[in-house]
């Protein structure tokens, strides 16, 4: 740990001492300071119930399940850490995942992994603030072809107690809707 430590400050102090300029320190204190995508996801932060609803065959009715998840921000306000505990499928199910709002890139970034998977699903994605919506695309392999498979995530911020995300498998250009979670606050 001393060592990790040590390594982040050597790189931190590396970075700020290459930093020259006035213009240069401008750009890094930017990317660093939370700004309003930060308060933003703030928003979000607590004790949720969902209500999750899965597709295997898009003909038939879904399969439904609930779940809890603790949405909790980290690191100044710079990130949204989230664990999800459910089941699925009549077994236990644990997710974790990480948001971001990188200031530079001016995207969305997401990380998940869970405990039906041993892969990572990483994701990008912009808000549309006139909607409240957050669309993000991201990558997982299949396990049964091994190929990559792309994802697309919208979830639609209806309250500060309200939101819902579906999840949607892309095949050849085609959507094909494999999730829906409607998450509400806890009171």
């Amino acid at each position: 740990m001393k060592k990790l430590c040590l390594l982040i400050l050597t790189i931190a102090g590396f970075t700020f001492t290459n930093a020259q300029t006035q213009e240069e320190m401008k750009a890094w204190e930017a990317q660093m300071t939370p700004g309003p995508q930060h308060k933003w996801m703030a928003n979000y932060a607590g004790e949720w119930d969902a209500e999750i609803k899965m597709w295997m065959d898009p003909s038939q009715p879904p399969t439904t399940s609930k779940g809890s998840c603790t949405n909790t921000m980290i690191m100044g306000g710079r990130y949204m850490e989230y664990k999800f505990k459910g089941d699925f499928m009549g077994m236990p199910f644990d997710g974790q995942g990480l948001m971001a709002y990188d200031n530079a890139a001016q995207k969305f970034f997401s990380t998940w992994c869970d405990s039906m998977s041993t892969g990572l699903m990483y994701m990008e994605g912009t808000l549309d603030e006139k909607t409240n919506t957050l669309t993000s695309i991201g990558e997982s392999i299949d396990p049964m072809t091994k190929k990559t498979c792309q994802t697309k995530e919208v979830t639609k911020y209806i309250s500060k107690d309200k939101h819902v995300m579906e999840m949607y498998m892309i095949t050849d250009g085609q959507e094909m809707k494999m999730m829906e979670i409607t998450y509400t606050r806890k009171k």
